[in-house]
């Protein structure tokens, strides 16, 4: 990635799960540097550094998917923990064989917007309310808070994302709907300040990836389908 892309992709403009929190800082920031009493002022700059963690946080930079259809993308950005074989969630009704899961752990400082692997069809969307456990950890695929999505590809198979909350983050937003017809690369959600997205790949498909490398949301191939 050149500087130039860099600086663009830090830049962009946030996502509009963002206005709350920009409204609520920068207006704190604005009373509190308006007035001459000093902590109030102190709170003011306080309030506006949290105005920048959240441009920052919520920054929602374009991507371009890889023009081809037979492969599957990274949901999200951020450093891949673990690679292995794992039974698809049960809630999404994928059966009990075996397939590959590639969880992505997302920092505070990763890019928190969950993109789709591959075009098709949402079929099943299921939530789970549970712990706030270091998304970083194996049993966080059970234990947290998650939101687990089935995604049928044109062919018939099916794979699943899940979006799982962390230590900090409590809030997953998800932004599609069972039935919706996705491509890949499309946004379908985030969650906020910390988290990680496990994809599980169709039957008989292993991953390109490993652990420890870094995932560049809409745009790495973790699998050829």
């Amino acid at each position: 990635m050149s500087i130039i892309q860099s600086f663009r992709s830090v830049l962009s403009p946030p996502h509009r799960a963002a206005t709350p929190f920009l409204a609520l800082t920068g207006g704190i920031a604005l009373l509190g540097r308006a007035t001459p009493w000093r902590p109030t002022r102190l709170i003011g700059n306080l309030a506006l550094a949290g105005f920048g963690f959240c441009l920052y946080f919520f920054r929602d930079p374009r991507r371009v998917p890889p023009p081809r259809a037979d492969v599957a993308l990274a949901p999200a950005d951020g450093r891949v923990v673990s690679v292995e074989l794992a039974t698809p969630p049960a809630a999404l009704d994928m059966g009990t064989e075996p397939v590959w899961r590639v969880a992505t752990f997302l920092s505070v400082l990763d890019v928190h917007i969950n993109r789709m692997p591959a075009a098709g069809r949402v079929t099943r969307i299921a939530y789970h309310p549970g712990q706030f456990v270091n998304a970083s950890l194996d049993k966080a695929s059970e234990l947290n808070e998650r939101n687990e999505i089935a995604l049928t590809l044109p062919d018939g198979r099916r794979m699943a994302v899940v979006q799982i909350a962390g230590l900090i983050a409590r809030r997953i937003v998800c932004q599609v709907a069972e039935g919706d017809e996705v491509l890949a690369g499309d946004r379908f959600g985030l969650i906020r300040f910390g988290s990680r997205t496990d994809l599980y790949l169709p039957p008989g498909v292993a991953p390109l990836v490993l652990a420890g490398q870094t995932m560049i949301g809409g745009e790495t191939v973790i699998a050829h389908l």
